[in-house]
């Protein structure tokens, strides 16, 4: 009898210091959106010098989470396996100059588009490349399974490219256009204003875009309680000026859609 009132009180015991950490400093799940992002994704979410995570996307996102009632966590991942993050359950939402297609549909939730975008091709200052018929016998890199993959996929002139090389980050594949390994890159428009903007004169835009897009948030399919309020949220920052003020922070003037 004795040993079986000492086995229920350790039981009790474990409960209450379980119960006690989860008030103290346990983290309910439900108060914290993680958030996937490719930190090297200027001016939408990168490391400043500091290497603090910053960016137009990480003060939307942290904006939205104030006016859901939640606290906000970033967490860098390998772009190529975001919506398996995503269907695993690692992070909540897929938040990082994300571009709304057809495909992405099948596997992800969006949120209503907040900003336009393109893909454009980049290439050095003096460089003799001026139109998309220029890259033919060319090489060319993009960021691996990216929307810039898609877009020169779909445009006649992937077939008269000499090689595409994939980059896991648009930072390698620029570094490699300076240094000359590739001839031209592949990159959302939004990304290479910011770069060029910061290294005046080091490079240009071919003439011609490959394709407009739009960038939306990632929600995990089946969950459309999450998708509903993340859009209310983004709704009521559109109406009340904080998104506009967000993209003054960041852009030239209010580029975001309402």
């Amino acid at each position: 009898m004795k040993r079986s009132i000492m086995i229920i009180l350790a039981i009790l015991t474990v409960f209450l210091v379980l119960a006690g950490c989860n008030e103290s400093g346990g983290k309910d799940s439900s108060d914290t959106l993680v958030i996937g992002i490719d930190d090297k994704f200027a001016p939408m979410g990168f490391r400043d010098e500091h290497n603090e995570i910053v960016g137009f996307d990480i003060d939307l996102a942290t904006a939205a989470a104030e006016k859901m009632g939640k606290k906000v966590t970033f967490q860098p991942i390998d772009w190529k396996t975001k919506e398996t993050e995503l269907s695993s359950n690692r992070i909540d939402l897929i938040w990082n100059g994300y571009t709304i297609t057809d495909e992405r549909k099948e596997k992800v939730l969006f949120t209503k588009p907040y900003l336009e975008n393109a893909q454009v091709v980049v290439t050095l200052a003096d460089s003799d490349l001026v139109k998309l018929d220029d890259l033919v016998g060319k090489t060319v890199g993009l960021q691996s399974l990216s929307s810039a993959a898609e877009a020169l996929s779909a445009n006649p002139i992937n077939s008269e490219i000499k090689t595409v090389t994939e980059f896991s980050d648009n930072v390698m594949a620029l570094t490699d256009l300076k240094i000359g390994r590739v001839d031209a890159v592949v990159i959302d428009e939004v990304v290479i204003n910011y770069y060029m903007t910061k290294e005046k004169d080091t490079f240009k835009l071919l003439e011609e875009s490959l394709a407009p897009e739009e960038y939306g948030v990632g929600v995990k399919k089946g969950n459309e309680e999450l998708l509903e309020e993340l859009q209310k949220a983004l709704d009521e920052m559109n109406e009340d000026g904080t998104a506009a003020e967000i993209s003054e922070k960041w852009f030239d003037g209010d580029k975001v859609l309402k």
